[in-house]
């Protein structure tokens, strides 16, 4: 199985976000953060999370890249939980329960971005467009010869990543607001 971590090549997230993930955090898309705003009223910092940031779920801050890194079906349960505990604390989902369900989803959604080998980083990019939020995910390539250390050594874009178009996270929401 293959879950996202946060990864931080160099420093610039913490000049980016106001809040950047811890390196190795369990990551997810996150876009959910954004559900209740405006995203053309978002400025500074937090129009930078919205366009190109990863939840990571523990520190509960933003990275530009994710990594695809193997995992067991214990992480997952972990991240699961730990994503369902922050929903409630953070977000006021109304019970564990329901934000277990939510969680599911999120690390479904994650995982379905999970299809290059193991190492490969992933890039996300949002934008709203008639009043929905619509994620591109990118999967960035190495150049020959060079290994993980420098952002700008990430230039080449091997290609785009078709997540999961099933999930909807708002008609969720509004389905478990209903019962």
């Amino acid at each position: 199985m293959k879950l996202l971590r946060t990864i931080a090549l160099d420093p610039s997230d913490a000049f980016v976000f106001d809040v950047p993930a811890d390196p190795g955090d369990w990551a997810v898309s996150g876009a959910f953060r954004f559900c209740d705003r405006d995203p053309a009223r978002l400025g500074g910092k937090e129009r930078s999370a919205f366009r190109s940031g990863f939840l990571g779920v523990r520190s509960w801050g933003w990275s530009t890249l994710a990594q695809i890194v193997h995992a067991t079906e214990e992480d997952r349960r972990t991240l699961v939980e730990l994503l369902a505990s922050r929903l409630v604390e953070r977000f006021g989902a109304p019970d564990l329960a329901t934000a277990r369900l939510a969680a599911e989803e999120e690390v479904a959604f994650a995982q379905s971005l999970c299809t290059h080998p193991i190492g490969a980083l992933v890039g996300v990019h949002r934008a709203a467009r008639d009043g929905e939020i619509r994620e591109s995910f990118r999967r960035l390539q190495l150049r020959e010869g060079q290994r993980h250390g420098k952002a700008f050594s990430f230039m080449e874009i091997e290609e785009e990543i078709e997540p999961d178009s099933t999930l909807d996270l708002a008609k969720m929401g509004e389905e478990q607001r209903r019962r």
